[in-house]
């Protein structure tokens, strides 16, 4: 990739890999090149065994300022179609990929760019982070079906229905957002995190992200099934043996400094 793709993604050697949205100068508004880019980078982040976090970010003064209207002109009905379709194929991608994936946003997140943030795991969001959902004012349809999932449905639609500007204080209260940080702080912060889940065992993390994934499809009976199959999975694999060996050593160390301290 070059600097000019739309999508950019790098890898690191701690397992944690960077996909950056690299429209700046656009504010990373969301055009057709950058929805193929986003589907492409995460259906290779997701075969790739080397790579146990992607942390999903964006270059320039915002996360993403919703769909690029300007590709649009001169369009007709069968051209929109599609291009929508690509957006949600690149909203599942994100979705569907088996790593953890979280958002490190900031800035202004309008429309689709709210879509991609919430198509990750969770949110982290800087302290100048505003959320919008627009889409009704712009003459079209949108975020009607994630969003509801993830701060209900009234809400929602208050949002929608008047596309008022949500500050980060409030989209944390109502769950868009797991954590705030400082701005500055935003890519620190992301890397620690991402750096945290990448140490964990690949597998024990990948289904743990699949449980909860299908279990939030069903009831409760037969999400403790879930689990339970993804249990067996983790028994079968024996790499369950090593965590209960660093819990252990983990105690032996602990008990060591308590021991030294109380001597002291």
């Amino acid at each position: 990739m070059s600097d000019e793709d739309p999508v950019l993604v790098h890898e690191a050697d701690d397992g944690v890999a960077h996909v950056v949205l690299n429209r700046p100068d656009a504010r990373n508004a969301l055009n057709l090149p950058m929805c193929h880019g986003l589907s492409e980078a995460f259906a290779r982040l997701d075969a790739d065994d080397g790579v146990g976090a992607v942390l999903l970010r964006a270059d320039g003064p915002a996360f993403c300022a919703g769909a690029d209207l300007k590709e649009r002109e001169g369009r007709d009905e069968a051209w929109v179609r599609r291009r929508r379709l690509a957006s949600f194929a690149a909203y599942e991608a994100i979705e569907r990929c088996s790593k953890p994936v979280v958002a490190l946003v900031h800035g202004a997140v309008v429309g689709s760019g709210g879509e991609i943030a919430m198509s990750c795991d969770f949110v982290v969001a800087a302290d100048d982070t505003t959320f919008r959902f627009p889409e009704p004012h712009w003459g079209t349809v949108g975020a009607t079906q994630r969003l509801q999932r993830v701060i209900g449905k009234r809400r929602a639609k208050e949002l929608l229905f008047t596309a008022r500007t949500m500050p980060v204080d409030e989209a944390a209260a109502v769950g868009l957002v797991a954590r705030t940080v400082p701005a500055a702080e935003l890519l620190a912060v992301g890397e620690q995190i991402a750096a945290t889940i990448a140490s964990a065992p690949r597998l024990a993390m990948s289904l743990t992200k699949q449980a909860i994934d299908l279990g939030s499809e069903t009831d409760l009976p037969k999400g403790i099934r879930i689990e339970m199959a993804a249990i067996e999975r983790c028994l079968a694999d024996g790499g369950w043996r090593g965590g209960v060996e660093d819990f252990a050593t983990t105690m032996r160390e602990s008990r060591s400094r308590a021991a030294a301290q109380e001597g002291s």
